[in-house]
């Protein structure tokens, strides 16, 4: 295939660089020049002649923006695949706008982070027609090691942040959970020994514990320096109350996860941090 990928930053870059082993790809970032790729001098020129246009991008607002420069310049029948992390709104509004000008556009925001995006390892949720996710399936399939199609336009967006909303909740109560052991006097190895293998468990535990020196390796053995920094969690956090908001639904803990985060990135030291740092947090704290 013919790829243009536009947004070569720490996940989209080494995500063209895998896709660029086997396609041809054609890239543009306003600021990122990584080497070992085909560059153009606009994202209208990396998406002309293109097959699947690939973008990997901050926010909605920007996507809206960046869609509207693309759109006019793909040719008809192309596939837009944004993988970026947005608004279910600005998904859905830039899928109408492919349909517009007559492409087809798939969302499909991904987990697994930076180590995920140089490994190829990273997951896809993904929503859209089933026949262009099936035709950029392959590509997937080179980028990550699994794909899910979820459904309409803006129901990889919704996959997104439904399973980041429990990943911030969750690794909330990890951290208060081994702060408490410490201060009950329970070694943490035992805490893990005993949570990981019991009711208790979940993926922040047993796969990306925020104790250092406990698990598997994980930031918390490297100062905390992120694989998935505090910021983007917030940022994701706020994403899903503004879908509940739209929604109306209620998500307590999900609000509760937003406002600490919030104050940990905003207010404290958690910039640049990884999110797990939230457990050197809960250890200097007391109870109010």
């Amino acid at each position: 295939m013919k790829i243009g990928f536009i947004g070569l930053g720490n996940m989209g870059g080494p995500m063209a660089a895998n896709l660029a082993r086997d396609h041809a790809v054609t890239g543009f970032d306003p600021v990122a020049q990584p080497t070992g790729l085909t560059l153009a001098a606009s994202a209208a020129m990396a998406a002309q002649d293109a097959d699947v246009v690939i973008t990997m991008l901050p926010d909605g607002n920007i996507l809206r923006a960046v869609a509207a420069e693309l759109h006019p310049a793909m040719k008809p029948g192309a596939i837009h695949l944004d993988c970026s992390t947005v608004d279910v709104d600005s998904a859905r509004a830039v899928a109408a706008q492919a349909t517009a000008h007559g492409l087809h556009a798939i969302d499909a925001p991904v987990s697994g982070g930076i180590g995920g995006a140089t490994n190829g390892t990273l997951t896809f949720m993904a929503g859209g027609p089933l026949p262009a996710f099936e035709a950029v399936a392959p590509l997937f399939a080179i980028m990550g090691q699994k794909a899910v199609h979820c459904g309409a336009a803006g129901n990889g967006q919704a996959a997104k942040i439904c399973n980041n909303m429990i990943l911030g909740v969750t690794m909330i109560a990890t951290c208060e959970a081994f702060a408490l052991a410490d201060k009950l006097g329970l070694d943490r190895q035992a805490m893990f020994d005993v949570v990981s293998t019991s009711s208790g468990a979940s993926w922040s535990m047993t796969s990306y514990c925020p104790a250092p020196g406990i698990g598997p390796v994980s930031p918390a053995d490297n100062g905390y320096q992120p694989g998935f920094a505090a910021e983007l969690m917030l940022k994701d956090l706020r994403l899903s109350q503004q879908a509940a908001e739209a929604a109306a639904a209620d998500t307590p803990l999900g609000h509760a996860a937003t406002a600490l985060y919030a104050e940990f990135v905003e207010t404290e030291d958690g910039r640049g941090k990884d999110f797990s740092a939230m457990l050197p947090r809960f250890e200097t704290r007391q109870r109010p």
